[in-house]
């Protein structure tokens, strides 16, 4: 089995292990490394646009938010701009800060027919410490990955 197939292969077993209604959940790190060996995965950032220019961003990602800033207002358009860039064949990642939006993500595509759909665990940023502060405790940004401003 070669290392791609592993990874995804963890992956279904979280997911499996977790209930989920989709193929699985991913690390970051397992994220990148399944992205680098394979060009063809579709790694789907859902932040909003304002957190990618205040936080930064994943180079590999394209994106499709999930809500708008300011507000957090749902993308009336998700499913289609999803259904326009991403094919239903497609194994797709989605992302978000901590992990949350990008699981409602996956539930949609699952919903909508994709069926090697996965959530990146953690998010870009991870969670945050008992003050409510994000201080690289997990995410892709604390496992060092590559990102840009």
């Amino acid at each position: 089995m070669d290392k791609l197939q592993k990874i995804l292969n963890e992956a279904n077993v979280r997911g499996a292990e977790n209930n989920l209604p989709y193929a699985g959940a991913l690390t970051p790190t397992e994220v990148f490394e399944a992205i680098s060996q394979d060009s063809a995965i579709k790694l789907v950032d859902v932040r909003s646009r304002a957190e990618l220019e205040l936080v930064g961003r994943v180079p590999l990602a394209m994106h499709i938010e999930w809500a708008f800033y300011p507000g957090m207002v749902a993308n009336p358009e998700f499913c289609d701009q999803l259904q326009k860039q991403v094919d239903k064949d497609s194994t797709v990642i989605f992302m978000c800060r901590t992990g949350g939006r990008s699981h409602n993500a996956a539930l949609l595509a699952q919903k909508l027919g994709y069926t090697k759909v996965y959530n990146m665990l953690e998010g870009f940023e991870g969670e945050a410490n008992e003050h409510k502060q994000r201080t690289l405790i997990n995410g892709w940004k604390h496992a060092g990955l590559p990102w840009t401003n």
